[in-house]
């Protein structure tokens, strides 16, 4: 079997103004789709980030993927990736961009195993030593938001009408009461069973005092996560820290770097878990040494693909380490291709997170996949159990040419309704 031919999408995909501490959503975020196709006519899909670095990344394998054997992964891998640690590039920002060999290949390799899996008969997760689990669960994630759904009614076009939508797409939420009612959305819709809020917006005391309204508002059942995107100095961490002691599940990249991060984890009662200072194989260990983190969120996009996930695990394991799974604005794809890894991890301490309920527009045959009791079920259908709706891509392929935007740029969103603003460390 070989690879005949790769074809490139980018996509764009409505996504609401969620407010982060780097800034704002654009109305529109930015994927690509990667399809391989093989000599027996076997087809295998990959989702990663979007934007002009990931494409011409992805272009520039173009040539070590051509007439290769997609069971062949590792002689693959070494082609494109070599040595992941010789690779790291630490100049390069860490998200939204596939600016290191890993993180091309990764979206080549999803699609290769959905090729194999399709060829064998069997799920993917059947490929990456079985099934440990056939539910996977996801976490509710929530966002301070402003009014408006994103795409052709974002921020700068929501009418009145859409304000006032009782829908948590459309509804502000820059409160407690408004991140509590986003959260009793969450679990009345999706059946999520732990929550995460995404801080780093407001001042620390306020996002404190939205941790305390969801302990109220759930009780103890439902773990609670907070994560400022370490936008936080060690001192605020550890004072907010002991200010949720007991109301947390864990604290995610409170403040930036591993030594600040092992100064954190010091002080504070909860365990502190990464997807920030510890990225790259090559992170691992200063993290151990410093004792930086308790809990590593994986994501197949950053690390290498499906395989280095399983790997990276059972690292986890060694290290004494919880393990869930870090998530961007993505299609059902990448949703699969994360349920199926995750469903392979034995380890898996965690709910994983996704925005995948933010996301109203979707790329796969038969529309988007429902979670039921806050997970998604992992089946006997071969490859990663989706196929592409080929007038859905064309449409969302023309959304992205029309939208215009090349890279994801929060700071530059949020300053077109807050002309000279900038992130805020607290």
């Amino acid at each position: 079997m070989k690879i005949v031919e790769m074809r490139i999408v980018p996509v764009a995909i409505a996504d609401p103004p969620l407010r982060s501490a780097f800034g704002l959503h654009a109305p529109y975020a930015l994927r690509t789709i990667v399809q391989l196709k093989t000599d027996d006519g076997l087809t295998g899909l990959g989702e990663t980030f979007g934007g002009s670095i990931p494409l011409g990344d992805l272009e520039a394998a173009r040539p070590l993927v051509l007439g290769q054997d997609p069971y062949r992964l590792t002689r693959l891998e070494e082609a494109i990736v070599g040595d992941p640690v010789a690779a790291r590039n630490a100049d390069r920002p860490w998200e939204g961009r596939l600016t290191v060999p890993a993180q091309t290949f990764a979206a080549i390799e999803v699609a290769c195993y959905d090729i194999i899996g399709k060829a064998t008969g069997r799920p993917v997760a059947d490929l990456l030593g079985g099934r440990f689990r056939d539910q996977v669960p996801f976490c509710a994630y929530l966002f301070y938001k402003h009014a408006g759904i994103g795409g052709s009614d974002g921020l700068a076009h929501a009418s009145s009408a859409a304000r006032e939508r009782d829908d948590y797409l459309a509804r502000e939420a820059l409160s407690p009461e408004g991140i509590v009612r986003q959260a009793q959305d969450f679990v009345r819709l999706f059946g999520f069973k732990s929550i995460k809020l995404k801080g780093g917006v407001l001042e620390p005391a306020q996002e404190a005092a939205t941790i305390h309204a969801l302990r109220e508002a759930f009780g103890t059942d439902i773990p609670l996560r907070l994560d400022p995107n370490g936008f936080w100095s060690v001192k605020t961490s550890v004072n907010v820290g002991h200010e949720l002691a007991g109301a947390l599940e864990y604290l995610e990249d409170p403040t930036s770097g591993k030594v600040a991060m092992a100064e954190v984890a010091r002080q504070v009662p909860m365990p502190l878990a990464t997807n920030m200072c510890t990225t790259t194989w090559a992170d691992i260990p200063e993290t151990v040494a410093r004792g930086s983190i308790q809990i590593l969120l994986t994501d197949l996009h950053l690390w290498g693909g499906l395989a280095a996930t399983v790997r990276l695990a059972h690292l986890c394991r060694v290290f004494g380490w919880g393990v869930s799974m870090h998530s961007n604005s993505h299609l059902g794809i990448s949703l699969m291709a994360m349920a199926h890894v995750a469903a392979a991890i034995p380890n898996l301490t965690y709910a994983c997170d996704t925005h995948y309920p933010w996301q109203a527009e979707e790329v796969i045959a038969g529309g988007k996949r429902q979670f039921t009791d806050g997970a998604l079920r992992i089946d006997d259908t071969p490859g990663l159990g989706v196929e592409l709706d080929d007038a859905a891509l064309e449409q969302l392929h023309a959304q992205y040419l029309a939208a215009g935007l090349s890279k994801r740029d929060d700071v530059a969103e949020m300053q077109k309704i807050q002309p000279g603003w900038s992130p805020v460390y607290w």
